[in-house]
Parts: C-alpha cells; structure tokens; sequence
C-alpha cells in the first residue's frame, strides 16, 4: 500500500501573488497557520508553523524552493509512533515529504497542485494521510477565500 495523495485547486491570481501567499510567513498566518508561522520558505530553512487546532510549533524543513512554481517541504508524519523510555518503537520518528507546484494559467489565474507522500503502510499511517490530506484542501480553501476575497475561513472554525 502506498500511502499518497494529490490535490489541486486553482485560484484568481496571479502566480507570483499566491506563491507569495505561500512562502511568506506574515501571509500564511493570515489564512492558514492561525498560531502563527515563523520563517520565510526558503531552500534549506527549517521555519515553524503552530495552529490553534494543534497547538505546539510543528518544525517544517525546507527542502526545495523554486520560485513561483514549486515548494518541497519535509515534516513530522504524526502518525502517533512514538518512542518513550519504557516502549521503544524502532524508526519511530519519520517524515513525509509535501510538494506544491504552482501554475500560472494565464496571467490572473494558477492552479496549485499539493501532494504528500511516505507514510508507513500501517493503520495509523493511513489515518494520518486521511487527516493531511483534509488539512491541505482546508489549506487551498483557505488560501482561494484569503487570497479572492480577504476571507479567513479559519477563523473560528476549530476552536
């Protein structure tokens, strides 16, 4: 089983405009990192991103930057496999890997493309591609409404 998914959307902007969206931490929090993000995406950073829903900074490595057309990034899977003291899991923490492709349809619209992959093929992989995969259309949705009409869709809506 390989656990994966890709979504796409587009959006009434310009390329550059919703890539920016994307990359600039004052932005992103504006839409979508409702506890904040720290750090510009960059190729090599390791930025933060907190969420009222999941509170705690999630670290999110910077694997790849090209500008206006495409975001890979690394993080934790969260799959719940956690090593403790008393219950070791081997290869417990492991990441998965996210791209965002940006395409310019024209010069006022963009398709975003966001896909994730490597997961464990377990149970608890599964649930948390399922949650992930909810979580970057949440994101698209957001990002369409913040960007087309100033709308935060997240505000209010989990806590």
């Amino acid at each position: 089983m390989d656990l994966r998914f890709k979504i796409a959307g587009r959006i009434s902007r310009p390329v550059r405009e919703v890539f920016e969206a994307v990359a600039d931490p004052d932005q992103l929090s504006r839409y979508f990192t409702t506890g904040g993000a720290k750090g510009r995406l960059v190729t090599g950073a390791t930025v933060t991103w907190d969420f009222a829903d999941f509170p705690g900074a999630f670290p999110v490595e910077v694997v790849e930057v090209e500008q206006d057309r495409r975001i890979v990034l690394r993080w934790e899977a969260a799959d719940g496999a956690q090593s403790t003291a008393d219950t070791p899991v081997a290869g417990a923490a492991y990441s998965t890997t996210v791209t965002m492709e940006f395409e310019a349809l024209g010069e006022d619209r963009t398709l975003v493309t966001i896909a994730e992959e490597g997961w464990r093929p377990t149970p608890a992989g599964q649930r948390a591609s399922y949650g992930n995969c909810e979580g970057w259309t949440s994101m698209l949705c957001c990002l369409k409404a913040w960007l087309e009409h100033g709308i935060n869709l997240r505000a209010g809506f989990f806590v």
